[in-house]
């Protein structure tokens, strides 16, 4: 017998929800990457500097300006550019994360299906910054970190995810020297 997903304990001091069977266990902590730390307010579209603020353990702010510099060199695609606040292009991202030395793993082609679904037993240890339909999110060793838990109980599909691989020589790992 398969039983579905279900909340099997939540802590509301902590934002800590897990949510699976006993053998298959996901959890989630609420987690905003350090934005209201440094200073800002609401709800936006930031989905993408949380993720990478939380993955790579830098500053919120630097992960900001840094997102705001790679999306002011975009093409512009109709009116708009993306933004630190409002939301990302995939192919933005990508240089992003290419910048920081960190590798795009895609679990999903096109007329293949869904392969890999946010659960903890799918995904590698170590910390990732995941793509799913129209979001980014950290997971850290199998645990989601973000405001909402974006999993849909194990069933959500990871369109691929990015993920530190070795050191490699002139790779740039931090902020410093973004600008350039």
């Amino acid at each position: 017998m398969v039983s579905a997903p279900y909340p099997t304990s939540i802590d509301h001091t902590l934002g800590v929800a897990s949510l699976g069977t006993s053998t298959q266990q996901t959890t989630f902590i609420y987690h905003d990457g350090g934005r209201l730390e440094a200073g800002y307010k609401g709800y936006v579209g930031d989905c993408v500097v949380r993720a990478i603020t939380i993955a790579t353990g830098s500053n919120y702010q630097e992960t900001y300006d840094l997102v705001n510099v790679f999306c002011r060199r975009e093409r512009r695609v109709g009116a708009s550019r993306s933004s630190a606040r409002n939301g990302v292009y995939a192919s933005t991202v990508r240089r992003i994360m290419t910048h920081l030395g960190w590798t795009w793993i895609p679990t999903m082609r096109v007329g293949s299906g869904c392969q890999i679904h946010l659960r903890a037993d799918e995904l590698p240890s170590g910390s990732l910054v995941v793509r799913v339909s129209k979001h980014f999110t950290a997971v850290l060793d199998g645990i989601i970190f973000d405001t909402q838990d974006p999993s849909r109980n194990g069933t959500r599909c990871v369109y691929g995810y990015y993920q530190q691989l070795a050191d490699t020589e002139g790779v740039n790992h931090g902020h410093r020297n973004y600008r350039n």
